[in-house]
Parts: structure tokens; C-alpha cells; sequence
């Protein structure tokens, strides 16, 4: 590539890019000790690919990595909060083992997730109840402060310090 077809593919790079929804929430950080509850209640293994829907600053899918040396993707919308991640990412010593994007949770494929966490609006987890449903037999989601509706009860919950945490599996306790 030229050096003038490269200026003008970096000058076109931003009208390239997908589109994607504005945040519709502020982004809150979920307390460490309730990362660490969360990814215990869900048995994270090293065998485990977990999907942080909303990832933020990254410390579900760090953590993980660091802990039980899985592997993990988060999606994230806000390009700010997106850097924080790539720069904690970048301090963590798991790069080899994390990857974020900066996309839409709603449209992102995440089939191959035998862990996802959350921390969404209860309106933002029903949208993602079929995709869940969608998952291999045995994923397990976990949830910071919000249950999946009243029809859809969890396996286990958990208080932590005030914060209530909820579990279900793919084919057991979500069907």
C-alpha cells in the first residue's frame, strides 16, 4: 500500500466503522469481592470461554483469566470505557488470554460462551433470554442485582455484602 492509499484508508477508517447504538446505561463498576463471588458461584474453569456483556473496565474477564486461567471476550459499546479495559488488559499479564470488542451486546455473537456475566437493566436481560436459551447445554449465567423475570427462576442466588447475585444453566434452570 502506498503511503497516500494509506493516509486516505486511515482518513476513511471512522466513516467505516460500524455504527453502533449509544449506551443506553452509565457504566458502574461492580465491586471486586462481587467479580469474585460471581465467578465462583459459575465454577469458571480454565476450560471455560466467558463472555462479559457490557465488560467495562474488564476486571470480570481479567479476574477470570488471572484466577482460573480462562479465556475470555468482552463487548462494550462506550469506546471510553472500552480504552480503560485495553489499558487495565494491557497491565494484567493476560493479553494471551482476553480479547475486548467495541460492539453491540444485542447483535454480537457470543454462542461459543460457556460462562457469560452480567451487570444489565432487567428490560436489557430480557432481550438477551432467547440468546441465552440459544447457548450449549451447561453455559452458565451469572447476574450482579438482576434476575432474568419472574418466570424464569435461578438456580442459586447469593447475597454479598447487600449486592444479590443470581446463576442459571443453559438446559437445567433456564430451558
Amino acid at each position: 500500500m502506498t503511503r497516500r492509499a494509506f493516509s486516505a484508508a486511515l482518513l476513511l477508517a471512522p466513516f467505516q466503522a460500524k455504527r453502533l447504538p449509544q449506551p443506553g446505561v452509565r457504566y458502574v463498576p461492580t465491586p471486586q469481592i462481587v467479580v469474585d463471588a460471581m465467578l465462583a458461584l459459575a465454577r469458571v474453569t480454565s476450560a471455560d470461554i466467558v463472555y462479559d456483556l457490557g465488560s467495562g473496565d474488564g476486571r470480570f474477564l481479567i479476574t477470570a483469566a488471572q484466577r482460573y486461567r480462562a479465556r475470555g471476550v468482552g463487548v462494550e459499546v462506550d469506546r471510553f470505557v472500552l480504552r480503560e479495559a485495553e489499558d487495565n488488559l494491557k497491565r494484567s499479564g493476560v493479553a494471551d488470554r482476553v480479547r475486548f470488542v467495541n460492539d453491540d451486546l444485542f447483535t454480537f455473537d457470543f454462542s461459543e460462551a460457556t460462562v457469560v456475566t452480567v451487570f444489565l437493566l432487567p428490560q436489557m436481560l430480557a432481550q438477551l433470554v432467547p440468546k441465552f436459551r440459544a447457548l450449549a447445554r451447561g453455559a452458565r449465567i451469572v447476574s450482579h442485582q438482576y434476575h432474568l423475570g419472574d418466570d424464569l427462576p435461578a438456580e442459586k442466588t447469593a447475597d454479598i455484602n447487600g449486592a444479590t447475585i443470581y446463576l442459571w444453566t443453559v438446559g437445567q434452570s433456564l430451558k
